[in-house]
């Protein structure tokens, strides 16, 4: 790394530390590992009174938390990020759950049973199960929850999720406009979901899927109460009337500033549910959560800002943990704007960036530089995915000056104009933009600007195609290739790069679609190789999950594929 590189990293180090205040927190664009245990020495100041009682007639054990912004829908059909799914995942629960070892087991449903050519699932709930009102959580729930995200007059973004079931994509892509009431009907009822009795679901897929039973654990697939929705539509709106069947229920939400959860009582599980509540706040700045945090005003902190990731990995603190994550950091290319609808120019802006000094100096939380876009953690027929993949391409400036050249020459530039690299606003992203603005303007002699907005624009702008480069992440919905391979087919609901390529949408289909394993395995990674030949997506770094949380807090866990979770946590004070 040259002297002059250090420099810029760390001024800007410098420069986050003293911005607070001014750039919000990490929310990634959707939604995972081993239980994570905790020191038992705190070095912080104390918290907030509700926090240090118990369930034996004290006050009540309260957890405290930031969820960094506004969710934009707590309703599992609508809800498409990470600010929704952390309070959507104690909420509701789907036929199965992720247990605290990452392993898939019994949620709503007690048992389940599959076919032999695993098209026919059959799940049968338990039988004490019901939702926070007290109504009995059915198989009907299930079926018309399903079908409601998949109605294409409901618009909900992941009902690409229910794809594997049999009919699910011709009903949900059918075209409103040209279609009759009648033949829309009839399609909805060719969706292979059936509610035998009031506790028996059977599910029909279009193909065999894997994975099938770790999507079920996935929000898309909870339930909504049927009568709930149907006599108030815009019920998961507000926290008066909100019906929910998880661990929590909404008690409040003071939209832009809180959510506070409180334990169902009508949980089957309730008796090992230990906190009373969990209160999600809603503040963008890191560093001022960080403060609260010190302050004793919060009990648990993620995402941290990058400056105190890194003083807390170097001093050891009892209190910092690193979680493994199914994730990727990466930028957007807007495939549709010129130049960047060449392929040779976006790979020469991939290939100029350091990965290695961009985790070591800025991201600091032990992130993994990323070549492909499938992290490690997931199993391939033999071994791990990613490590069978290797790296697809590599840095090198001068390979990165050529491709630049050629590609403008290609589109009848001489150079290259100024644009514009968005991201949410965040201390994190706007750290890494910098760095990535310092590499290019060093390295290729092109010149960028910084937009920071609110995520909600971001994803927003992003759907609309306003940007040229953009900040993204992605979670793995499940531990499968395919919930990242899948995402930049042709008009995907989240290629936001807008780009195609038939090659690539045959492979992934075929990777859909064969019973064979190990083709099915090979043709992914054919596909990845083709996207990142193409690079309308350059992989930054696969993600950790840095957090901290206070010793007194007991048995929280945090699935690879999931931000941590409270299902099961206590807090013991002595």
């Amino acid at each position: 790394m040259s002297k002059k590189l250090l420099a810029v990293f760390s001024l800007l180090l410098v420069l986050m530390f003293g911005l607070a205040g001014c750039f919000s927190g990490d929310s990634e664009d959707v939604t995972k590992d081993d239980s994570t245990d905790t020191a038992d020495t705190s070095t912080d100041t104390d918290t907030s009174e509700d926090t240090e009682s118990t369930n034996d007639g004290g006050e009540e054990k309260i957890l405290h938390l930031n969820n960094s912004s506004e969710p934009g829908a707590l309703h599992p059909g609508l809800a498409e990020g990470t600010h929704d799914s952390w309070p959507l995942n104690h909420l509701f629960e789907g036929l199965t759950k992720k247990s605290p070892d990452g392993e898939v087991e019994p949620g709503m449903a007690e048992k389940w049973e599959t076919s032999e050519d695993g098209l026919e699932w059959t799940f049968f709930l338990k039988q004490d199960v019901n939702w926070s009102n007290g109504d009995p959580v059915t198989a009907e729930d299930f079926k018309y929850a399903w079908l409601h995200a998949l109605d294409p007059n409901v618009g909900s973004s992941y009902a690409y999720q229910l794809y594997y079931l049999k009919g699910a994509t011709e009903y949900n892509s059918a075209d409103i406009e040209a279609v009759s009431d009648e033949d829309l009907t009839k399609l909805r009822e060719e969706v292979g979901i059936e509610a035998v009795d009031e506790k028996t679901l059977k599910v029909t897929l279009a193909q065999p899927t894997p994975y099938f039973l770790d999507l079920t654990s996935f929000y898309t697939y909870f339930p909504i109460n049927k009568n709930v929705q149907e006599e108030n539509p815009e019920w998961y709106q507000e926290a008066d009337g909100y019906v929910s069947n998880g661990a929590f229920t909404l008690e409040e939400w003071k939209h832009k500033e809180s959510i506070t959860l409180k334990k169902n009582e009508n949980y089957y599980d309730k008796d090992q549910i230990n906190l009373d509540g969990i209160n999600f706040l809603m503040i963008e700045e890191a560093s001022t959560t960080w403060q609260m945090y010190r302050n004793g005003e919060l009990d648990f902190l993620y995402p941290l800002p990058q400056d105190v990731v890194g003083q807390m990995s170097e001093n050891d603190d009892p209190e910092f943990n690193i979680a493994p994550d199914l994730a990727i950091y990466y930028y957007n290319f807007n495939t549709e704007k010129k130049p960047f609808n060449n392929a040779k120019v976006r790979k020469a802006l991939s290939m100029a960036i350091n990965r290695e000094d961009l985790v070591e100096f800025v991201a600091q939380g032990g992130q993994q530089p990323a070549y492909g876009v499938v992290p490690e953690g997931i199993n391939d027929v033999d071994g791990d995915f990613r490590q069978n993949g290797g790296a697809l391409f590599e840095s090198d400036l001068e390979k990165a000056k050529a491709l630049l050249a050629e590609g403008l020459k290609e589109e009848g530039m001489d150079s290259m104009d100024e644009f514009v690299i968005l991201y949410n606003t965040s201390e994190g992203h706007q750290a890494i933009a910098s760095a990535i603005q310092e590499m290019w303007r060093k390295n290729l002699d092109v010149s960028t600007k910084l937009e920071n907005v609110e995520f909600q624009v971001k994803l927003d702008r992003e759907k609309a195609g306003d940007f040229m480069v953009s900040r993204a992440g992605w979670i793995g919905d499940y531990v499968d290739p395919m919930t990242f391979m899948d995402l930049w087919v042709t008009d995907g609901p989240y290629n936001d790069a807008n780009w195609s390529n038939t090659e690539y949408d045959s492979l992934i289909e075929k990777a859909k679609t064969t019973m064979d394993a190990a083709e099915r395995m090979d043709a992914m990674h054919q596909a990845e190789q083709i996207l990142m030949d193409e690079m309308p997506v350059m992989p930054i770094y696969f993600y950790t999950k840095p957090f901290t949380v206070k010793p007194y807090v007991k048995d929280i866990y945090t699935p690879i594929n999931k931000y941590t979770q409270f299902h099961y946590a206590d807090i013991e004070k002595e």
